[in-house]
């Protein structure tokens, strides 16, 4: 397979504030022959998320590895197996998984690697890097999983023109909530109403702290923070009783040089609230029903994906970059080769 160049991107330097094009490094080298146990991947869609810049800064998240500089950057993508030595992997499979920043991957299914087999379900497999994948289990599991949702509560849900946010919308809206999105600037907030949020609060023009005292009078139910900080310390102070708050992710907080330090959870008591970290990977038990009940909305009309997708392997760090500037609507991805390039018998 000497004739087959994979390309990949490498970090070149640890990201200052928003990731530069500098601090990726494009590396272009043949792939090997495969081993007994071995299988060859080609990718097709790989996900940007904000936690890729904390894999370049050298942090552990997600349970990765931490970055040296020189390595592959992580990341979740959907790929198919071209070539296969191994006997859980067969030629045409499309797996989702840790691929990685490349176009090729030669891979031993390790258990880190978690790939899944996705099944054939008459929709564009790009959703194995939204929908069908992390991004929609996030929202799955991290609401339904660890909100507890009941029809009739106020829900609370920042970053909510992003991947997981977005979707946490409409499944609220499913399950019979009143819902409030925050998002930035006018675009995104247009987004996220029609998604059908009965509110949006643009905290880039609007007092968060004041709209939400205003829209919630008799406090929220749950808060599913993606965002920490000052918004999540906001949020602390308009719980109604036995509230729920699921903490996903804190992207404000990813450039801050001092993490944010909450000086008000102490409400959780006043109100018997529960505030929990939720990590996705700790519910590896519940993907199944996950990708079952998300498949079955979005073919139902019930679920709109919106994908803001980057196009082509080469633009990848441009598409990481934006969604630290807060340009992407909805699941941030990079399309390398679409459905139509897919091989089967």
């Amino acid at each position: 397979m000497s004739e087959i160049i994979n390309n990949q991107w490498r970090v070149a330097a640890r990201p200052y504030g928003n990731v530069k094009i500098s601090d990726f490094e494009l590396h272009r080298e043949p792939l090997r022959e495969l081993e007994v146990g071995e299988f060859l991947l080609r990718t097709h869609y790989l996900n940007l998320a904000p936690v890729m810049r904390m894999y370049m800064q050298g942090t552990s998240a997600a349970g990765e590895a931490p970055l040296d500089i020189g390595d592959v950057i992580h990341g979740r993508g959907v790929a198919q197996v071209l070539a296969s030595k191994h006997p859980d992997y067969q030629m045409g499979d499309v797996l989702q998984g840790q691929v990685g920043w490349q176009t090729y991957k030669i891979s031993k299914g390790t258990a880190g690697e978690r790939f899944y087999i996705m099944p054939k379900r008459g929709l564009s497999y790009s959703l194995g890097v939204s929908l069908l994948g992390m991004t929609g289990f996030s929202a799955y599991c991290g609401f339904v999983k660890s909100g507890y949702p009941k029809s009739g509560d106020v829900v609370l849900v920042s970053g909510a023109g992003g991947g997981v946010g977005s979707i946490v919308v409409q499944i609220a809206k499913i399950l019979g909530c009143t819902v409030i999105g925050i998002a930035g600037g006018e675009n995104k907030c247009n987004f996220v109403s029609s998604l059908g949020a009965d509110h949006v609060i643009d905290y880039k023009n609007d007092n968060v702290v004041n709209k939400i005292k205003t829209l919630t009078p008799n406090g929220l139910d749950i808060y599913f923070d993606n965002v920490g900080g000052e918004i999540l310390s906001a949020a602390l102070d308009n719980l109604a009783m036995y509230a729920r708050i699921v903490l996903c992710g804190s992207i404000s907080e990813y450039m801050r040089e001092e993490p944010f330090g909450l000086k008000n959870y102490t409400k959780l008591r006043s109100t018997d609230s529960k505030m929990n970290g939720f990590f996705v990977y700790n519910h590896e038990p519940d993907f199944k029903e996950a990708e079952q009940k998300l498949a079955c909305w979005i073919k139902e009309g019930r679920i709109q994906i919106k994908e803001d997708v980057t196009n082509g392997f080469s633009q990848m760090p441009y598409g990481l970059q934006n969604l630290y500037a807060g340009k992407n609507q909805g699941v941030a991805l990079c399309q390398i080769l679409d459905d139509s390039e897919l091989v089967f018998d």
